[in-house]
């Protein structure tokens, strides 16, 4: 048996006025999802359990199988996994934005613009990270380059009582009110304060605003928390798996329970990531002899946070056409019974520009035992409530990966 586990990050949403009422699901074009979905079971799954931050952790995380409420031990652990950043059991890691802060006067009077720096490139990324460690690392702090302006932050005997914010929550919104809180927060608010003295000025951003790019002109501190610890999936389920994305978050989940990360040319997590790459990696590691792999397609949701209506819809077509299709085609001539399940991890509603715990829909078919056609059933929020309700993602996981 093959099992295929697509995640379109954030894809669900609400009824957007522009597109009349509808949601960006229910107008993409998605020929190769819906088609699967006429034969396969829809509906709603509630993936961030109740008083849990809807972040991408705890719900891929739950979608992964994993009680978030039980393993999640921060953000930016799971992403220096990925790193390589080898933790010590004393160490605390934090996620480092490199984010775009607008307006005049003191620090705590501008406004986030851009959690990602208008998508700056890992290149320029790692050159500002780089730079921010030689000026601001050393003894106990130490900064690491990740992907785009997904950075780490290791502090040795740190703590993570912090109350830390994440950047894409609070865009266009003022500093001041959400910078670092809790007993000693005053040395990560003097980080990202110095590091906007910093950065402002330096080459790569006069360049980016040259270009009538967006400047990351300084950093921001959250998803604090210590070496996770993760059962593994092998012994969980039996199977052996990839995991196929372009955000250390996702790969250092895989890694923690055993999967491997496969390294994707090109892939950015943003609109103009390597789609078709993502395919050809997900059909490698199935002709390599996994049993199981997890596409995570951060698009969707990176458009979601910059209230980009046409990007989102523009990102499930492309991943329905250039991923799904493919890989589905693969299973459909492998010569062994397969299932796939298609469900975003959370909802990332473009009217707010962040992320909500609202259930999502899913698509769960099992090749062994299609459903009789139903052309109402679609990939969208609307035929998801229709369908059967699953209380959790690890209950998911269970019912896709056990008995039919």
């Amino acid at each position: 048996m093959k099992y295929l586990i697509l995640v379109p990050d954030g894809c669900a949403d609400r009824p957007v006025r522009e597109l009349g009422g509808k949601t960006p699901l229910e107008v993409a074009d998605m020929k190769h999802i819906n088609g699967l979905a006429r034969i396969s079971e829809l509906g709603s799954v509630k993936t961030i359990p109740d008083g849990m931050t809807p972040g991408s952790d705890a719900a891929n995380l739950s979608v992964m199988g994993f009680d978030p409420a039980v393993y999640l031990t921060g953000r930016s652990p799971l992403e220096a996994v990925s790193m390589g950043i080898d933790m010590s059991d004393t160490d605390v890691a934090f996620r480092t934005n490199l984010v775009t802060l607008e307006g005049a006067g003191a620090y705590e009077d501008l406004i986030i613009k851009d959690h990602s720096s208008g998508d700056i490139s890992s290149e320029e990324g790692r050159t500002l990270i780089e730079f921010i460690e030689a000026r601001l690392g050393g003894g106990a702090v130490h900064f690491y380059a990740g992907v785009s302006y997904r950075h780490a932050m290791i502090v040795d005997h740190g703590k993570t009582h912090y109350s830390l914010t994440p950047p894409h929550d609070i865009l266009t919104r003022r500093v001041g009110d959400y910078l670092p809180r809790g007993e000693g927060a005053e040395a990560l608010e003097r980080l990202m304060r110095e590091s906007y003295t910093l950065l402002k000025d330096h080459p790569v951003n006069a360049a980016r605003a040259r270009a009538g790019r967006n400047p990351a002109n300084s950093i921001w501190i959250w998803g604090q928390g210590k070496k996770p610890m993760l059962p593994s999936f092998y012994e969980k389920y039996g199977i052996r798996g990839s995991i196929v994305a372009a955000v250390d978050l996702i790969k250092g989940i895989g890694l923690c329970a055993g999967l491997d990360a496969r390294d994707i040319p090109g892939a950015t997590g943003t609109l103009l990531t390597n789609f078709g790459g993502k395919a050809a990696g997900a059909i490698e590691a199935f002709q390599s002899g996994k049993d199981f792999v997890y596409i995570h397609v951060e698009a969707p949701d990176e458009c979601g946070h910059q209230g980009d209506l046409a990007g989102k819809i523009e990102s499930l077509r492309l991943t329905d056409e250039k991923i799904f299709a493919p890989v589905l085609a693969y299973l459909q001539g492998c010569g062994e019974a397969y299932r796939v399940l298609v469900v975003p991890d959370h909802r990332t509603p473009i009217e707010i520009r962040t992320h909500s715990s609202e259930p999502v829909p899913y698509v769960f078919f099992d090749s062994e035992h299609p459903l009789p056609p139903d052309a109402s059933k679609t990939f969208s929020e609307a035929a998801g409530e229709r369908g059967p309700y699953i209380g959790s993602g690890q209950a998911l996981a269970e019912h896709f990966f056990g008995e039919p």
